[in-house]
């Protein structure tokens, strides 16, 4: 019996046989003038198995959306999953999942040990403004980056 096949990428992928933290290259699409784009899915909890709270996902989503543009150029987006077990991250160019580990871990190096506050926080700026959770988003980012150097940004283990 054939499997049934999903307009969205990340339905098609098969939850259950993928180990977090992980960087995948969820598409890429090249658009009528030319332009590639790339969409990456960034795990960092077990799907199925655990799940970040709200908070830590919005505080995640503010560090990193803002700093992840000092670090690489053609940034698009950082969005959250519903899931709530990572981030889609989709950029301008062709671009593999080393590559994109490589400038996630440095930026997540800096959010693991932020001590700073945490942009666009205010009510003016953010349309949740008290769902942060700093010391959930620094636990976080501290535990991707020590996964993805200990075991690579492979998704399958």
């Amino acid at each position: 019996m054939e499997q049934k096949k999903y307009n969205v990428d990340s339905f098609n992928l098969d939850h259950t046989k993928v180990t977090a933290p992980f960087v995948r290259l969820a598409s890429k699409k090249v658009g009528p003038k030319g332009d590639v784009v790339t969409k990456f899915d960034i795990r960092f909890t077990q799907p199925n198995k655990e799940f970040m709270t709200t908070g830590t996902v919005h505080t995640l989503e503010h560090l990193v959306a803002e700093y992840i543009r000092d670090e690489m150029n053609g940034v698009i987006d950082f969005s959250p999953m519903g899931c709530r077990t990572g981030f889609y991250f989709t950029l301008f160019g062709d671009h593999d999942e080393a590559y994109i580990a490589e400038h996630l871990v440095n930026v997540l190096r800096k959010v693991a040990v932020w001590d700073k506050p945490v942009p666009a926080t205010t009510e003016k700026e953010c349309g949740n403004y008290k769902d942060h959770d700093l010391e959930g988003a620094k636990k976080m980012a501290a535990r991707w980056v020590e996964g993805i150097e200990k075991n690579g940004w492979n998704c399958y283990k």
